[in-house]
């Protein structure tokens, strides 16, 4: 597979597990991977790959100190301008 191909339906697929193919676009991609093994390969390492991540990275929830911190500084004061 050339390299530019190769990227090409990378980014195919990956819009497709992000739900991000209208309906024709997904239909054309699941013809091209049932026509062709090696397409239908890089589907399964897609999707291995982030059924690894979900399972296998844990995320650290933030402090309690940095939310609120995040929050005082994106609250809006009654007296903005915003408000008028």
């Amino acid at each position: 597979m050339r390299d530019h191909n190769y990227q090409a339906l990378v980014q195919k697929v990956t819009m497709y597990l992000d739900n991000e193919l209208n309906e024709s676009a997904e239909m054309e991609l699941l013809r091209e991977i049932k026509a062709n093994p090696s397409y239908l390969q890089v589907l399964s390492k897609e999707q291995s790959f982030r059924e690894f991540i979900k399972s296998k990275i844990h995320r650290r929830k933030p402090s309690p100190a940095l939310v609120e911190s995040i929050k005082e500084k994106i609250r809006i004061s009654p007296d903005s301008p915003l408000f008028s």
